[in-house]
């Protein structure tokens, strides 16, 4: 069998480039004792891979010159060479990496136990964005009924999510995306109460219009100016969660910093930066919860799917572009 994959050969300034990484080939070699071999089907696509190609200090090493670049896959289990944890048919989700296969002692993969939800769900309601979104708004944003919910890239695949479980647990919800399109979805179709073009419309008389008394929770996927505006209609006690900041990644100056910082101190609020990471071990939990939540029609996922590794880059660029709406996945 032939793999394909893509390996990092350059650290990328501004937007990567196609020669970010190069596309390559190789024979799969034998798995070794405690090995299993994974057929890969969808590979997740998310904004955090832009930092990791960084060589900077950050809450994870950078992906290293020369290797597979990083990212979530679901696949199933195809070969196991003496490791009692898996058997060959399971479906797995881990951090395989945008390749065709995936060559592990299984610590990095999970099994998929449950069958009422499609695989790559996985990678989106009930994988990493979705446990950001559960914890981000939940367990940081400190959500009660009657609060004012604002999220930034409320089209995407945490942003949607967080709206919509903050409308679970009873609180208003205004949503910022891009463009007529996403904002007709949002509103429409994931039900937040209002939602702000900032491609068309004025984020401040805005915020103004749909949340004159300000906001309790601002959950923030970009940073930059929507930030900065947010910063300026906080309520008594509110709460920022930096999630991402998807306006700065590609930066080629200084990140630019809010302006308005002072709103926390006469507010006394506070903004604080969150890895889903830091809570794995409850995972389980969360997704039993967000499995709920679908079976009982309270959430909805929309998934942007595209084929074939060969067109990893071009898919990549969506994540930048816009052209893609909810999570972004590569199927194989």
């Amino acid at each position: 069998m032939i793999n394909k994959k893509m390996i990092l050969v350059n650290r990328p300034t501004g937007i990567p480039e196609k020669n970010t990484w190069s596309f390559e080939e190789e024979l799969i070699s034998e798995i070794k004792d405690g090995q299993i071999l994974i057929k890969q089907q969808y590979i997740s696509l998310d904004p955090a891979m832009r930092g990791w190609m960084n060589n900077s200090k950050s809450y994870i090493p950078p992906v290293e010159i020369g290797t597979v670049m990083r990212a979530g896959t679901v696949g199933e289990v195809i070969q196991v060479n003496n490791n009692t944890n898996f058997k060959v048919g399971d479906f797995v989700s881990g951090w395989g990496g945008v390749q065709e296969y995936s060559i592990s002692d299984g610590k990095n993969y999970s099994i998929i136990k449950d069958k009422n939800n499609p695989i790559h769900r996985y990678l989106g309601a009930l994988g990493m964005p979705g446990m950001t979104a559960y914890f981000g708004i939940i367990n940081e944003g400190k959500i009660k009924s009657g609060d004012i919910v604002l999220v930034s890239a409320a089209a995407g695949a945490v942003g949607s999510l967080v709206g919509q479980i903050a409308k679970i647990k009873g609180c208003k919800v205004i949503g910022i995306a891009g463009g007529n399109e996403k904002c007709k979805y949002v509103k429409e179709q994931l039900g937040f109460d209002e939602v702000i073009d900032y491609k068309n419309d004025n984020i401040y008389s805005s915020l103004k219009k749909y949340c004159p008394e300000g906001i309790d929770v601002y959950f923030d996927n970009v940073g930059g100016e929507i930030l900065d505006a947010a910063l300026a209609k906080l309520r008594m006690n509110a709460r920022i969660v930096i999630c991402g900041a998807i306006s700065q990644y590609n930066n080629t100056s200084r990140t630019k910093g809010p302006s308005n910082y002072l709103s926390l101190l006469v507010n006394r609020a506070t903004m604080k930066g969150m890895v889903v990471f830091d809570y794995k071990n409850d995972y389980p939990m969360a997704i039993n919860q967000i499995s709920e939540w679908f079976n009982q029609g309270k959430l909805k996922s929309n998934e942007s799917i595209f084929e074939g590794i060969d067109n990893f880059y071009e898919t990549f660029l969506k994540l930048f572009n816009g052209n893609k709406r909810g999570k972004l996945i590569l199927k194989l």
